[in-house]
């Protein structure tokens, strides 16, 4: 008794074909998969640092939107409720002390606030009132250049 058996060339062929276009369409997901991931990434972290009079200046186009701002600290302003770990401060445009924005922050008061002169990063949003929802607080490292005033000294025969 002999057996015969039938091989479908076409049929091969085409599961030849198949196997590219799942390899090529897999790819291609995949491809497509890493750039939404750095589209978003960039998008979601992606904030400008701005100074407080530009955002002053640009109030109602930031609205809701993520930003970083720098301001210097107006100590006189800081509010802070242990309990509640609720920050409430100002910052002030280093170049016009006049011109200032609030700044609400759920979290711990950084040690180095309530000194004079000291600045912050401050990222996160700015809501309707106009205050900025800090999600992130920065202080920045203090100088620790001190401008000596100049002294004459004479000698004295």
């Amino acid at each position: 008794m002999a057996e015969t058996t039938t091989i479908l060339r076409g049929h091969v062929a085409s599961n030849q074909g198949s196997k590219q276009i799942k390899f090529i369409v897999g790819g291609a997901v995949i491809l497509g998969l890493i750039a939404y991931l750095i589209v978003s990434a960039i998008s979601n972290s992606g904030a400008y640092y701005r100074e407080v009079s530009e955002v002053l200046d640009q109030q109602s186009s930031l609205m809701g939107k993520n930003l970083r701002v720098s301001g210097n600290i107006v100590t006189e302003s800081i509010r802070y409720d242990a309990t509640l770990l609720d920050l409430s401060f100002r910052i002030s445009d280093p170049a016009d002390p006049s011109k200032q924005i609030a700044v609400h922050f759920h979290g711990v008061k950084p040690d180095q606030m309530d000194r004079e002169g000291s600045s912050a990063i401050i990222e996160g949003t700015l809501g309707s009132q106009g205050v900025i929802e800090a999600h992130n607080l920065l202080l920045k490292c203090p100088s620790r250049y001190d401008e000596y005033e100049e002294i004459k000294v004479e000698a004295v025969k």
